[in-house]
């Protein structure tokens, strides 16, 4: 049987859709976000190859629960506030592999 091991242990996706006139993951510093993970995991030695990947996203369709970020190969959403948010969930669920569980987003919570 084929091998099929993921090439990144974990991969983090971003919403950072911008909407006009909607409430969006854009208006709530997601970018920051995004950009303060990527430095927190590569300060940690997380990035590259049979680690993590931190990526961009568009509309992710959960914008209720924005802004929002989801971790695969869990597939955990995350609805965070704050850059101490975003540090949890670089230092627990990207590199140690425990969910964040305050920080789940309830599973109703969709556009």
């Amino acid at each position: 049987m084929a091998d099929h091991t993921s090439y990144y242990q974990r991969h983090i996706f971003f919403c950072l859709n911008q909407r006009d006139g909607e409430a969006c993951c854009a208006d709530h510093k997601a970018q920051a976000a995004f950009e303060r993970c990527k430095s927190q995991a590569k300060a940690m030695g997380l990035l590259g190859q049979g680690k993590v990947r931190v990526n961009k996203a568009g509309c992710l369709d959960r914008c209720a629960g924005g802004p929002i970020a989801v971790v695969y190969p869990e597939a955990v959403w995350y609805s965070y506030v704050d850059q101490a948010d975003i540090d949890e969930i670089v230092e627990s669920h990207l590199r140690d592999g425990v969910v964040v569980e305050r920080l789940v987003t309830p599973p109703d919570v969709g556009r």
